[in-house]
């Protein structure tokens, strides 16, 4: 068995300085790979709603391909906004924003969003609708990967993930990024 393809500098930074804070809640390089390889397709404005320190800011970072491209993450708590700002201190194309999600509300449309299941704790359909551009990507992680439907988790109807693989102003897929990983990908009619 081979290694792991190496991972980009600027995810590697951003693990370096997670590890530092002692924040262990991040991206998976799974999620990032399949982020970087969105991120390579788009121009305009990316967002990510919940920072953490930065990994997942990395991921996108790392596939944006365009010098018009610009990457907006918002974390609320200050001293993980602060320790993602160092990874992109002298990057003009990405801003750290000290900030709940909800400042980003007038910075869109975006042409890709990335967020987690739970963060926001309402990342229902209606409230994310529109703040995506048409043709923009959606991506939401930190899914169990499930086999029937209606999806089920913890024992109960998993109603965030039935509402996004339903919603008819998107086109959805759930993808399974590990075995027990997927994520979401919704592209906004």
């Amino acid at each position: 068995m081979s290694a792991p393809p190496e991972l980009p500098d600027v995810v590697s930074r951003a693990f370096a300085v997670s590890r530092t804070a002692g924040y262990v809640s991040f991206c998976r390089n799974e999620t990032g790979r399949l982020l970087a390889t969105l991120a390579a397709t788009r121009s305009g404005t990316m967002a990510e709603f919940g920072t953490g320190c930065g990994v997942g800011t990395a991921w996108l970072r790392s596939g944006v391909r365009r010098d018009s491209a610009r990457i907006i993450t918002a974390e609320l708590n200050p001293k993980l906004a602060r320790a993602a700002a160092t990874i992109f201190v002298d990057d003009p194309q990405v801003e750290v924003l000290a900030a709940d999600w909800s400042t980003l509300l007038d910075k869109g449309p975006f042409s890709l969003l990335f967020l987690d299941s739970g963060e926001p704790a309402d990342v229902g359909v209606d409230a994310i609708a529109d703040l995506v551009e048409e043709g923009g990507i959606v991506v939401l992680d930190d899914f169990t990967p499930c086999e029937i439907w209606p999806p089920v988790t913890y024992g109960r109807v998993d109603t965030l993930r039935e509402q996004w693989l339903t919603d008819e102003r998107f086109t959805a897929v759930e993808v399974m990024v590990a075995s027990d990983a997927s994520v979401i990908v919704a592209t906004r009619h």
